[in-house]
């Protein structure tokens, strides 16, 4: 469904569901991170981009305490109820707010997680409020749905209730307080800012640490990116992605015993070669990705901005290779195809994209391999893992989140 089509079914669901009314309606886009994955929490650089997929949100606002939560992508648009009041929902008073509010295994933690965490930064909801969820980014992909979940209810609120105060790059700020604090899953701030801030046609070169970043053109003129979604869906929360940002934070404690360093990401390959020998296993593996990740993102951009794709698919190759190896969070039938992309002439680049443990690769492919790209790995990929379906994507970089109406 185009955009059009998807907010006149997200409307009439509403009144179904709600009642009449007029609610308005909002947008924010899930991301593919071209290179520099895992970067992001260890104070490195990302290049992600927002995608023309994502989630919709029809919303208004109650006169009483009551928020309830629906989306046409689970049981049927069947509508969850809670209070303001509700304890879930109110900070405990400790220095630096609550840590892992979220109870049950619920997709309603994510906006709850969202009204908390603005709540701790003072933009205090004085009333309930009635939305209607509709993501069309396929679930465990990879592709940041959860991320889009977050700021786009941070959207949600800001306009219903007019928390001028609140910017754009707060939304990102904000979803990821709520995933960290809330959710429990410790993200860095990479999913939630693209999310928020996209711009149509371009990646965000985002340096983590300080939040400075700048928009690069996708100029990539005889090429498509695609993404492969392997169906493989991965659970962050419960996955190793937790403990890889463990090993990543013990590495840098060690490193800093015997040098003065602000984060991984401040560190070239040639000083972490000098000092990884404090490093025991798995914190050297761990920690040399993420240093050397953050050179081959940086060296990508600078291929990029001169119009070098051969050498951006090549970083983005080794990328790939130091996630499976050194990072290890790859998985069979990502590596799969992988290995398959890699194969076919017309493709310069290939690499798992997104938190990892399933999901999707993004590949660089020429115009005129597309359809090769397509048929010679879907037949692969089923063949190789008992009918398994892989999905493609040809994407174009869209915009962040926005309201609609």
């Amino acid at each position: 469904m185009d955009d059009m089509m998807i907010v006149e079914n997200l409307g009439r669901h509403f009144k179904e569901i709600y009642g009449d009314g007029n609610p308005g309606v909002f947008f924010a886009p899930g991301r593919v991170n071209l290179i520099g994955e895992h970067t992001d929490y260890n104070g490195g650089h990302v290049f992600p981009c927002a995608l023309t997929l994502g989630t919709y949100a029809a919303a208004r606002k109650r006169e009483d305490r009551t928020i309830r939560f629906a989306s046409l992508n689970i049981r049927g648009g069947e509508v969850t109820e809670c209070s303001l009041d509700d304890p879930a929902l109110m900070l405990d008073g400790s220095e630096g707010g609550s840590t892992l509010k979220a109870g049950a295994d619920d997709w309603t933690n994510y906006p709850k997680g969202v009204i908390w965490a603005f709540a701790e930064k003072g933009f205090v909801l004085p009333t309930g409020f009635d939305v209607l969820y509709y993501g069309n980014i396929p679930a465990g992909s990879g592709l940041s749905s959860s991320a889009s979940l977050e700021v786009l209810t941070g959207l949600v609120l800001r306009e219903l209730y007019g928390f001028a105060g609140v910017r754009q790059e707060d939304l990102a700020l904000l979803g990821q307080r709520a995933e960290n604090a809330y959710v429990g899953m410790n993200c860095g701030i990479m999913d939630q800012f693209a999310s928020a801030m996209g711009k149509e046609g371009s990646a965000i070169f985002l340096d983590t640490n300080t939040l400075n970043y700048r928009y690069a053109p996708l100029a990539m003129s005889g090429m498509k990116i695609v993404i492969t979604n392997s169906n493989v869906k991965h659970q962050l929360v419960t996955s190793g992605y937790n403990d890889r940002r463990k090993s990543c934070e013990s590495a840098l404690e060690l490193i800093r015993a015997h040098r003065e360093t602000e984060s991984l990401g401040s560190l070239t390959c040639e000083e972490f070669a000098e000092i990884s020998h404090v490093l025991p296993e798995p914190e050297r593996s761990r920690a040399k990705h993420a240093v050397t990740e953050n050179a081959r993102t940086i060296r990508a951009v600078e291929a990029l901005d001169r119009g070098d794709l051969v050498e951006f698919g090549k970083l983005m190759n080794e990328s790939h290779i130091s996630l499976r190896d050194d990072y290890e969070v790859s998985c069979p039938e990502i590596d799969f195809l992988v290995d398959e992309a890699w194969k076919i002439p017309g493709v310069l680049g290939s690499r798992i994209t997104g938190g990892g443990f399933g999901g999707c690769t993004v590949s660089i492919v020429g115009d005129d391999a597309v359809d090769e790209f397509r048929n010679r790995i879907g037949a692969a990929y089923g063949a190789a893992f008992e009918g398994q379906k892989a999905d493609f994507y040809v994407i174009e970089a869209g915009a962040g989140a926005h309201r609609i109406r």
